[in-house]
């Protein structure tokens, strides 16, 4: 039995259906993603766990209990916000140290407790200090310790990293990671960042318009998306429109719009005749000088004129104009070994990729 059950889950506001036939089961220890973009329903799900929200169907359920009617300060389930929600009066070890106050453990309890926590989160040096003397990074790790301090069955997290700077943010993550390992609390995160839901996830939900169009492990969700939306919302993605001609063994005969014949890997139940696009991440995409000879495992290639370049420190991204007119992105490390130079805007060149590197779904 799963930790949390979200069974056939509606809520409704008016006309409007914010989350529609929703059914998610999270286990103990997971640290799970409810992913999209504003409006596709994962923080009002998020406020129907925490009891801040009932649903109008459905049932949430905790070690198989329902939650109905247990309201919020009951359930054995804290919520950390983007805004941090500390006491501005309060000293860090006060503020981590309330919810074992308001539950009335012990004095030394209450100290050794949040001694142990504040070392936690690395601020065994703070514990005097008040919130306004603190930086966006410190007082999210004081928020997660009075979260956690009373180890609750679930932490739901909303978009808990967003008011936080590129750099901060990115150590913040491995700071999450490394908190939900050693303390083994399930984690229930909300986020519209991709990358984040990527770098942190055990499991991701990607919601939109109230449902979930995908859930399933990082790596799979990013290689094998199972439709458009998934492929296009998830990281970057060249997208080619395309009917398949013919199914044979492992492999999908294409005809790309503006592309022609193309190559793709075969999908269980992807017949002759079928109508979709060609999911292909940069990465998979190859670039070559105009006069280069490209090995014979590239059987999709096409040329063009780089028409735009991204540069980011270790890669480049090159967007390429094909002599077709159809425009696809390639993504070449900086660092590539062999590689004698980079390419310039206006420069001819050869965009190819191998037949198992993108992946085919239905319109």
């Amino acid at each position: 039995m799963a930790l949390l059950e979200i069974r056939n889950v509606t809520r409704r506001f008016g006309e409007l259906t914010a989350i529609d036939n929703v059914s998610i089961d999270i286990e103990a220890g997971e640290f799970f993603t409810l992913l999209g973009p504003s409006g596709c329903g994962k923080t009002t799900l998020l406020r129907m766990i925490a009891g801040f929200d009932q649903p109008d169907g459905g049932a949430i359920l905790l070690d198989g209990k329902d939650l109905a009617r247990t309201p919020p300060e009951r359930r054995p389930i804290h919520t950390v916000f983007q805004s941090y929600a500390l006491f501005p009066h309060m000293t860090v070890a006060d503020n981590v140290a309330f919810p074992l106050r308001m539950a009335g453990k012990p004095a030394e309890e209450i100290a050794a407790k949040v001694k142990d926590m504040l070392a936690l989160v690395h601020l065994p040096d703070k514990a005097r200090h008040l919130p306004h003397e603190l930086s966006g990074g410190q007082k999210q790790r004081v928020a997660l310790a009075r979260s956690l301090v009373n180890r609750p069955r679930l932490l739901l997290l909303d978009e808990p990293l967003g008011a936080l700077d590129a750099k901060l943010r990115e150590q913040m993550q491995v700071e999450l990671i490394s908190l939900q390992r050693d303390i083994g609390v399930t984690f229930v995160f909300v986020t519209h960042s991709q990358a984040e839901a990527l770098a942190l996830s055990h499991r991701i939900a990607v919601m939109n318009q109230g449902r979930v169009e995908q859930l399933d492990e990082p790596a799979k969700i990013y290689r094998n998306p199972s439709n458009r939306f998934v492929a296009d919302f998830i990281g970057n993605c060249n997208l080619i429109a395309a009917t398949v001609t013919s199914a044979v063994g492992d492999t999908l005969a294409l005809e790309g719009a503006d592309l022609g014949a193309l190559a793709a890997p075969a999908r269980a139940g992807i017949a002759a005749g079928a109508r979709g696009v060609l999911a292909l991440r940069p990465e998979m995409v190859r670039i070559y000088a105009a006069d280069a000879e490209l090995p014979p495992a590239l059987v999709n290639r096409f040329r063009g004129t780089v028409h735009e370049q991204v540069y980011v420190g270790d890669v480049t991204t090159y967007m390429v104009t094909l002599d077709s007119g159809h425009k696809l992105e390639a993504l070449l490390p900086n660092a590539s070994a062999g590689r004698a130079r980079a390419f310039d805007i206006g420069d001819p060149v050869q965009l190819a990729w191998q037949s198992d590197a993108g992946h085919f779904v239905l319109d």
